[in-house]
């Protein structure tokens, strides 16, 4: 456990550091995000944070392959690298658009190409944990692949509509995700707990951390495109290497749905901004419009029009986002019967939290 927080402390070191470096970069090239009619904050804030948490990842990842302890599966395995390749590539193609504002189409080639490059680098759907089914086509592999990463990334590209909302809601839900990985590692290897899957989330977790003291509430600067694309594109990766990775027979009888786990934890995880996006799709598909077309209609919206604070609506959405998270792995891991009873507590202190930001008044300051 020591070495993938010691990866978490170094990943959310660094992109703690360089965000100085990359607002510079940002008032410099005139990444500026600028007040539009559905947006919250009212100055111009510079964005491209994306950068920073790139480099946090990285270098997290190019330290933990020289430790003795993760250095085999670095080098047994190319999945860790061809996440950091994929996570490149959609960096960049976030960089450009918070610059010069790429059109929905240009970003969704820029995620197709990423998903496509880490599919073809073995971050991809071999079995479906189900009943030993295996996937039998190659072109199936490469399409579920890709599906399924570019619906991560947009659904957390989605709920970046609030300082501190994604990168909040992805380190939640990277951590209950982590928890869960890091059990099973250790069932699947005694002994040996080394795993490439928990050093990828273990990362994840880090850069959020690093990314949320300048990206809370006030912000000073936004994680972008660049960020926000990068984080879904590299949980979903994540969820991918785990799904083939993880035997769902090794966990003991008396859990529940073991089997099924394995595809419903990054679901369950995520319940939120993937809820929040299906919605957003098919609203604006009602209305005649693009998928990809912004509006004001989100939960975290709603939530400001419905009495939220800014912050209070961010926290909110992160309460219910550790109860779905932590319920889903309390349920994958343990005994039922506890965890639907402590559950069932938080489930009632969590309501009357909500309940209480939705009383304050709606012309308190956010």
């Amino acid at each position: 456990m020591r070495v993938y927080l010691l990866v978490m402390v170094i990943a959310a070191a660094v992109t703690y550091l360089m965000v100085p470096a990359v607002r510079r970069l940002a008032l410099v090239t005139g990444a500026l995000t600028q007040v539009r009619e559905r947006d919250i904050h009212r100055t111009p804030i510079a964005r491209l944070g994306g950068i920073a948490m790139f480099l946090g990842l990285a270098v997290s990842f190019t330290i933990a392959a020289q430790i003795p302890y993760l250095g085999h599966e670095f080098a047994a395995s190319s999945s860790a690298w061809a996440i950091l390749l994929g996570a490149g590539i959609i960096c960049l193609v976030g960089v450009i658009d918070d610059v010069w504002e790429l059109d929905w189409y240009a970003k969704l080639a820029g995620m197709i190409l990423a998903a496509g490059i880490m599919a073809w680098r073995g971050v991809q759907f071999v079995s479906v944990p189900v009943g030993g089914l295996t996937v039998g086509s190659p072109r199936l592999t490469l399409f579920l692949t890709i599906i399924v990463i570019v619906t991560v990334a947009n659904a957390i590209n989605f709920i970046d509509g609030l300082d501190g909302l994604a990168a909040g809601v992805v380190g939640i839900a990277s951590l209950a995700f982590f928890v869960y990985t890091y059990m099973l590692t250790r069932e699947a290897s005694p002994g040996d707990y080394s795993s490439v899957a928990c050093v990828v989330i273990a990362a994840l977790v880090g850069i959020c951390a690093g990314m949320l003291p300048h990206n809370f509430h006030p912000a000073s600067i936004f994680m972008g495109d660049s960020g926000a694309l990068m984080l879904g594109l590299v949980f979903g990766a994540a969820g991918i290497v785990v799904t083939g990775q993880i035997d769902p027979a090794i966990i003991e009888a008396p859990r529940a749905l073991p089997a099924y786990m394995p595809i419903i934890l990054p679901i369950a995880v995520l319940i939120i901004p993937l809820a929040d996006f299906i919605w957003a799709v098919v609203r604006r598909l009602a209305r005649g419009q693009s998928p990809f077309t912004a509006d004001a209609g989100h939960l975290h919206h709603r939530l400001l029009r419905a009495g939220n604070s800014h912050r209070g609506a961010v926290l909110v959405i992160y309460v219910w986002s550790a109860w779905f998270s932590f319920m889903a792995v309390g349920m994958a891991m343990f005994a039922p019967v506890p965890v639907i009873a402590l559950g069932a507590v938080s489930f009632v202190g969590f309501l009357a939290f909500t309940a209480l930001e939705l009383r304050g008044p709606k012309t308190r300051a956010s």
